[in-house]
């Protein structure tokens, strides 16, 4: 039960959840008015750091095959 609990396949699905949450928080932010520029860029770089992240253990759970 442990293992589940730490498994690449879950740490995947909890990194697409956080990607997902900060889209909908970007989006939002872009939308307002008074805009922390700062704020904003944080975390441009956060979903970029998490994107990354996720292109890693897609490539270590599902790795292409040699043509």
């Amino acid at each position: 039960m442990q293992e589940n609990l730490h498994s690449p396949q879950r740490l995947l699905i909890e990194l697409r959840i956080e990607h997902a949450d900060l889209n909908s928080l970007i989006d939002r932010a872009g939308q307002q008015l008074p805009i922390d520029e700062l704020a904003l860029r944080r975390l441009k770089k956060r979903r970029l750091m998490l994107r990354d992240q996720i292109a890693q253990l897609e490539m270590m759970l599902d790795p292409k095959e040699p043509a």
